[in-house]
């Protein structure tokens, strides 16, 4: 199941006996946690759960999907999520 950012803070509110207010701002403050380790280059590790690295990429052509004209696409950042061993084995258990 897929949870929007508010079913997210009423699951974890839920599951921590939390108030929903309580949850919102531990989920808020999660997002400026892992929004400033990224932007500083460092990443997020949640040791087996999932691992949070920003990556450059580098100038590349491309193409516009709609007219097909070829394009340059400038050097950027992105991030890239890898899953955890704890992640995995759940995961795993479910199939």
């Amino acid at each position: 199941m897929a949870y929007n950012k508010s079913e997210l803070v009423s699951k974890i509110a839920q599951k921590s006996n939390l108030t929903k207010a309580q949850s919102e701002a531990a989920v808020n403050a999660f997002e400026e946690v892992l929004i400033e380790s990224l932007k500083s280059g460092e990443g997020l590790r949640l040791t087996g759960i999932l691992t949070a690295s920003r990556v450059e990429r580098a100038a590349r052509k491309g193409r516009n999907p709609r007219t097909r004209e070829v394009i340059d696409i400038p050097a950027g950042y992105g991030v890239k999520l890898t899953p955890g061993s704890l992640l995995k084995k759940a995961v795993s258990e479910q199939e």
